[in-house]
């Protein structure tokens, strides 16, 4: 498994949908990317100047909001995931 460095967080990507609420399947081509994400690990926090480091507001398990855009794809395992910095992350989702 991969660990975060500083303020990094790995996160899954949910899985896009396949299908319209009216029942349209969608062809791979057309499927958006999704922006929730599960939290798979986090780092150790940025450091602060005092030496010590800022606590990450998100934990493992957490559900988060991500832009469709943001992070670094990187392959672990074959599955796809995201590397991003904490600031990247919109929100939680409770």
């Amino acid at each position: 498994m991969l660990r975060p460095l500083g303020d990094k967080v790995l996160v899954r990507r949910a899985e896009a949908e396949t299908q319209t609420s009216t029942g349209i399947f969608l062809p791979e081509s057309a499927k958006e990317k999704p922006q929730q994400a599960e939290v798979i690990a986090v780092g150790d926090g940025k450091p602060l100047d005092g030496g010590g480091r800022a606590d990450l507001q998100v934990n493992v398990g957490d559900t988060v909001l991500i832009g469709k855009w943001g992070g670094t794809e990187v392959k672990i395992d074959d599955e796809e995931m995201l590397i991003m910095t904490e600031s990247d992350i919109l929100g939680v989702v409770d």
